[in-house]
């Protein structure tokens, strides 16, 4: 029995020739939602409608997007391969209409950043100063995020760049070494080891620790990870965060001994409310990098900060950037 010829597929220039920028819309929200239900809410449509249109949208690219078997709702290879690509076309046609507005001799313009909760920098923050004091109109916010949703949000299009920690280097954004930092560990007044400057690795054996979510051997910070493996603390940790100001607030308060980097810990142990604990030396390097995407569409305020931070960088050798 001769099998029936396959389905064939769209051509590509169809595909864009035809395809519907609402129905791209539409089916981010049905990734994004647990159910056709859910979705269907959130957009104030009927279900049927809905479930019509994801019809309509499969018949477009040639291919099953969702999996809507019973007890089944779940992307696709191919619908988790649009819903990358649709993610980035709505952050390009939602930044259409804000540069648009902002077509004026003077630069004017909203700049988005994605920080990693523990960047402190001299050179950005001076690139920061320089920036404003040169435009003053332009506006700036800053979110701070874990350094894994700071990149998403650069790739997704929706942050201007990022400064944060990077794992692997995704071939679809642009990377550059903005600085490098030491961790060291700490505890604080409270804590048994507090102000003892006769101190062996070997002693903080057992004691309690406190440490950054990202503090694990598949994750960034991996090598603060091998510190902290190395000088056998216990394995309960008392304390955890993805911010820097709270991992602190929880050595301060004596939770337990954890990693921080020396050139942010310096004022407390100056001020008496941070302790360095050993090791002492080969401690952990940790590379912050700045993150963009070539490929967004930049108004012009975005494209001078970004310009000024990296001429800063290109301007400041390494050695110079990098805090202990």
């Amino acid at each position: 029995m001769a099998r029936p010829a396959p389905t064939p597929r769209p051509e590509p220039e169809r595909i864009a020739r035809e395809l519907d920028w609402n129905l791209l819309r539409t089916f981010v929200v049905l990734a994004d939602s647990p159910s056709i239900t859910e979705a269907a809410n959130r957009l104030r449509l009927k279900q049927p409608s809905l479930s019509a249109a994801l019809k309509r949208l499969e018949d477009r690219i040639g291919r099953r997007l969702i999996d809507r078997a019973p007890g089944r709702y779940e992307l696709t290879d191919a619908g988790r391969l649009l819903y990358r690509e649709a993610l980035e076309i709505n952050g390009s046609v939602l930044r259409l209409s804000t540069l648009m507005r902002e077509l004026t001799d003077e630069v004017q313009g909203h700049v988005r950043v994605s920080l990693a909760s523990h960047v402190v920098c001299p050179l950005f923050d001076e690139a920061l100063e320089g920036f404003h004091a040169e435009h003053p109109h332009a506006t700036l916010s800053i979110d701070v995020l874990s350094s894994a949703d700071a990149i998403g949000e650069v790739m997704a299009k929706r942050a201007s760049f990022a400064v944060c920690l990077v794992r692997d280097h995704n071939p679809r954004l642009e990377y550059r070494r903005l600085y490098r930092e030491y961790f060291g560990l700490f505890c604080g007044p409270p804590h048994a080891l507090f102000g003892r400057d006769d101190l062996q690795v070997s002693d903080l054996a057992g004691h309690h620790s406190v440490s950054f979510e990202t503090d694990r051997l598949q994750d960034v910070l991996r090598p603060v990870t091998l510190m902290r493996a190395e000088a056998e603390l216990g394995q309960k940790i008392t304390g955890l965060s993805s911010h820097l100001e709270e991992v602190r607030r929880m050595i301060v308060a004596g939770l337990g001994v954890g990693p921080l980097p020396l050139h942010v810990a310096a004022r407390d142990v100056r001020d008496g409310l941070l302790w360095q604990v050993p090791p002492y030396t080969g401690l952990p390097a940790i590379d912050v990098h700045v993150v963009w995407n070539e490929h967004a569409v930049k108004n012009r305020a975005e494209e001078r900060l970004l310009a000024r931070l990296l001429a800063a960088i290109e301007a400041t050798p390494i050695e110079d950037r990098t805090y202990v």
